[in-house]
């Protein structure tokens, strides 16, 4: 075994890496001495990988020089997924930012984030007056912390922001313009820049050596050969005949000497805005080919975008790593290497450069790849069509480049020469008509028909292009299912055409239809799903400001057939808001947030599919038992001859609308409860809608469509007439219907509309903090007349009245919540889901985000425990034999994990709540339990982020400390599983 330094081996025990001077878990790697990276400076002595490759890096050194620790944070820099290294000496431990620029050698410091003494003496109190040791080490960035994401929230400075990806993305952006502005058209830009990265990924990985680069164009440095125009030209015909012309289509179109020096400029580190030169920190030999793949991709796209905007379109993307990560270690998983891949909107290929790697990793197994393993994957099983050109071309590039990077001797003199894929298996041309041009009949029809593939990939356009392209949609391939709104499921029913019966899916797609209201858009997604079964949907909306911040649509992952799973039933996962998102670009998603549903019940309830995203067990159940019970809203309002009407659109002014002018106007901030006294009167003439006079007449129930900062909705009776805009729908009244409108005002308002909406609204939670008029119609109500007749009914409407004109208090709240729980019939565990839910809905604003990943208290565990408790004690009751003891383990808020053991004592219920003081280290706590349940939990526990460990007499819950992991509607759920796996396990 690899021998580690006494200090080593100190600091990471101390952190949890190591156990007994071995790895804690599959997650930590100890380096093998032989296996050494000859371009490499930087051998680290042990590693923790987690989710999407993510490193942490530890290396011993006792005195490194600044130009040693330069070196290392560029190399693991250029490599772009190692957040952190660890710097480790016999007394102290640096903590290094992986993904901050690096820096020269004078100020290589700059990027440590602090330092840690290995003291054990060190006293608290000392740690806490200045001095850090590595209890504070641990916290910081020890294994639990890193593996349950707690580090993100922790440490800031640690982001994307400024690592390889997006630097060079920004670097290379600014290049352009600095091209543009000289005068080069964009097309010649981008393929200079494009060209100009390739030559440099050559030199750099030594494929083309100093002495061919002489011997080609008489310099042995590339940022003299570019800034010889002579030598340039000569440099660029030369690779477009070695690398047969996909990349470089035709030769002696060499842009001015003017535009190489800036390309000769940005290659030397000077930043082409401000004049100043600094460290060119790439390494093209370290950068991943999936990497340069990605931010080609995005270069390439962002341009495109700023046509596609300047024309009135949308559908230009990009589909980063992390997505491409998440689908395809799910849809290539237990592949055999030989499958072929298709990508019908392939875009610059980023998809199709992933798929190569993991086709000839799997074709190569424990041993290395040959050449033959690599084309084979290359000219034969990777294949795309794209629309545009240039995509193609990248696409092309990207493939290239990452053969060479699997090569295992890319030697120049045979492993440079490729064959074309451009017009052989990556094919520029509409998707629905590719087969009709000559090159896409040869490359996708057999002599039986089309070809058929084993896998289909990809990030389909998402636009809605108005009525007129769904009719032209329609008219390409008639009798389809299609979806009203947007065409990505229109691309995957395409992808159909290529597929065999046992063929994988894996996209991204628009999440729109799938929580439309639209019978059409509905009907599409579940046809969809149906004919992927099984299937598994990932919600993908809350990560929208950092995965796709220029999409105006939530995401959605769709990986279909790649499973065995039981007919009719889908997965779906919820990827929740966490720091470690735009931090880190990964997915802290956890065991809790994936949910089954049957496809037959989504097609009987369609309200239910968005609540199993959202929620949990008791959320679906309450969720029936409203839609059972209870009638739509609309229905109850026709009854009483009324309804819910949009207000005024004054768009273009187009109609009459001087039977209005003059009525007090609510334009914008509609007030709690009440509408204001003076409003300013309608000045208009004219309104493009200005709807019927009598759905402003009194006494009126006006909704405001957009939150205002809060889960709450905000609605309002108004006592004289008013006109609403189109942000606002109200309910117009007669006076014989009484309390009814203030009724509504507070039942809409009250927590339990709150949970309804983020469980069941077609918007909110999704992409949008509105409720749209057809989710209030479809809330469950009861008759609005007994309703308003009743104490209950009586209670809710004279809180209402009281605390018009004023800002209600939390009292106000919790009473109005208590009188609408009551009015509904609900039991405790009902109105335990529904006040989790109000909190829930929070986390649709920033404030309520960060609530819900803060450190679960001792008095919220009790909470859960509380919960979880009460369920048993309603089967316990009928022997009046056994309880619970809920041990809740006291821990600090900068631990990771929270803990709680629920032991079965024999004594009469109810169970009993306990805090009890935590027995050491959460690793001591955490082996302790392993050991009396004879079980393993490290690897479960950073696969799954949270576990449930049971035996006969005792479960022991471990989440993460995050809050919304212990809210007490998860220790119902949590509760009713053990029961279910108790039933199960008991002899018969």
């Amino acid at each position: 075994m690899y021998e580690l330094a006494p200090p080593l081996r100190h600091v990471l025990e101390a952190t949890g890496y190591l156990r007994d001077g071995r790895p804690a878990a599959s997650t930590v790697t100890l380096a093998n001495g032989k296996e050494r990276n000859r371009r490499r400076a930087f051998h680290p002595d042990v590693q923790w990988r987690g989710q999407a490759n993510l490193n942490v890096c530890f290396k011993y050194a006792e005195s490194p020089s600044n130009e040693e620790i330069g070196v290392w944070q560029q190399e693991i820099w250029n490599e772009g997924n190692t957040p952190l290294l660890w710097i480790i000496g016999p007394n102290s431990t640096d903590l290094y930012n992986g993904f901050a620029l690096p820096q020269q050698a004078s100020v290589a410091g700059r990027n440590r984030l602090d330092t840690f003494s290995h003291d054990t003496s060190m006293a608290p109190e000392v740690s806490r007056g200045g001095r850090l040791g590595l209890t504070e080490l641990d916290t910081r960035a020890g294994r639990l912390s890193m593996e349950t994401g707690r580090f993100w929230h922790r440490e800031p400075r640690v982001n994307r922001k400024a690592a390889v990806d997006q630097r060079l993305l920004n670097d290379m952006a600014s290049l352009e313009r600095t091209l543009l502005d000289t005068g080069l058209p964009v097309d010649a830009a981008q393929g200079l820049i494009g060209r100009s990265v390739f030559a440099k990924y050559l030199v750099d990985r030594e494929i083309i050596t100093d002495q061919r680069l002489r011997k080609v164009c008489g310099h042995d440095v590339l940022q003299d050969v570019l800034r010889n125009h002579r030598a340039a030209t000569h440099l660029f015909n030369w690779l477009a005949e070695r690398f047969n012309g996909d990349m470089f289509p035709t030769k002696g179109n060499v842009p001015a000497a003017k535009h190489l020096e800036r390309v000769a400029d940005f290659l030397d580190g000077d930043d082409l805005e401000t004049g100043q030169r600094s460290l060119f920190p790439y390494r093209f030999d370290l950068i991943p080919v999936e990497l340069i793949s990605a931010i080609y991709e995005q270069f390439v796209h962002s341009a495109d975008a700023k046509g596609a905007a300047a024309a009135g379109q949308s559908d230009v993307h990009y589909t980063p790593l992390a997505a491409v990560s998440l689908i395809l270690d799910e849809v290539m998983q237990d592949l055999t290497g030989d499958e072929t891949v298709l990508d019908i909107t392939c875009g610059s290929g980023v998809f199709l450069v992933e798929a190569l790697r993991r086709l000839i990793a799997l074709k190569a197994g424990d041993g290395k790849p040959t050449r033959a393993m690599v084309h084979e994957a290359l000219y034969r099983q990777v294949h795309g069509v794209d629309v545009s050109p240039a995509a193609i071309r990248i696409a092309a590039f990207s493939l290239y480049l990452a053969a060479l990077e699997l090569d295992p001797d890319p030697g120049l003199a045979h492993g440079i020469k490729f064959r074309p894929l451009v017009g052989k298996t990556l094919l520029v041309g509409d998707a629905y008509e590719i087969e009709t041009t000559p090159e896409g009949k040869a490359a996708l029809m057999a002599k039986t028909g089309r070809k058929r593939f084993d896998v289909i990939v990809g990030n389909p356009p998402w636009t809605y292009r108005g009525r007129h392209g769904t009719g032209r949609r329609r008219a390409i391939t008639p009798g389809r299912v299609r979806s009203p709104r947007g065409v990505s499921l229109d691309f995957v029913e395409r992808a159909k055409d290529f597929a065999h019966e046992r063929t994988r899916f894996g996209m991204v797609l628009s999440a729109t239809p799938f929580f439309s209201r639209s019978g059409t858009g509905r009907a599409a997604a579940q046809h969809l799903v149906e004919s992927l079964s099984p299937l598994t949907l990932v919600n993908l909306a809350n990560q929208a400001s950092w995965l796709f911040p220029r999409a105006n649509m939530p995401a959605m992952a769709l990986i279909g057939r790649y499973r065995k799973q039981e007919p009719g039933i889908m997965q779906l996962v919820q990827a929740p808001w966490s720091p470690a998102g735009p931090g880190s670009h990964t997915f802290e998603i956890g065991g809790s947030d994936v949910q089954t549903l049957h496809l037959a019940s989504w097609k009987r309830n369609p309200d239910l599919f968005k609540g199993v995203f959202f929620g949990r067990l008791h959320d679906h159940l309450l969720l029936e038992e409203l839609f059972e019970n209870q009638r739509p809203l609309k229905a109850r309002l026709a009854a009483l001859d009324t309804g819910l009407n949009p207000g005024m659109t004054l768009g273009d002014r187009s109609k009459d609308a001087g039977f209005l002018r003059g009525m007090p106007m609510l334009r914008s901030n509609l007030a709690r409860f009440s509408v204001q006294r003076e409003l300013p009167a309608l000045d208009e003439r004219g309104a493009e809608r200005p709807r019927e006079p009598s759905i402003y007449r009194a006494p009126l129930l006006i909704v405001q469509e957009f939150m205002q900062a809060s889960p709450r909705p905000v609605s309002a009776v108004a006592e004289e007439d008013v006109v609403f805009t189109n942000a606002y729908f109200g309910a117009s009244f007669t006076p014989v219907h009484g309390e009814i409108p203030y009724l509504l005002a507070g039942i809409l308002s009250s927590a339990l509309a709150s949970w309804y909406f983020i469980m069941a609204g077609s918007t909110f939670g999704l992409w949008k903090q509105r409720i749209l008029k057809g989710d209030v119609e479809m809330m469950p109500a009861p008759d609005l007349e007994e309703a308003a007749a009743s104490e209950h009914g009586r209670r809710v409407s004279r809180l209402v009245r009281r605390v018009r004109g004023r800002s209600p208090n939390e009292m106000d709240w919790d009473v109005l919540d208590e009188a609408v729980f009551d009015l509904y019939g609900l039991d405790r565990v009902e109105r335990i889901v529904a006040r989790d839910g109000l909190f829930r809905a929070g986390w649709q604003w920033q404030e309520g985000r960060r609530a819900s990943v803060a450190p679960a208290d001792d008095a919220q565990l009790e909470d859960y425990a509380r919960a979880f408790v009460a369920t048993f004690d309603f089967w316990f009751a009928a022997a009046n034999e056994r309880r619970l003891r809920a041990d809740v383990y006291r821990t600090t808020a900068s631990d990771p994990l929270r803990l709680i053991r629920f032991v079965i004592e024999q004594n009469p219920p109810p169970s009993v709540v306990d805090a009890v003081p935590s027995a050491g280290r959460l690793y001591d706590v955490l082996a302790d339990t392993a050991e009396r349940l004879e079980i393993s939990v490290d690897d479960d526990l950073a696969h799954f982020g949270e576990l449930r460990l049971t035996d006969r007499h005792e479960v022991v819950i471990v989440k993460p400390s995050a809050r919304r992991h212990w809210l007490a509607v998860n220790a119902l759920s949590d509760a009713r599983a053990v029961l279910e796996e108790s039933f199960q396990s008991a002899p018969v």
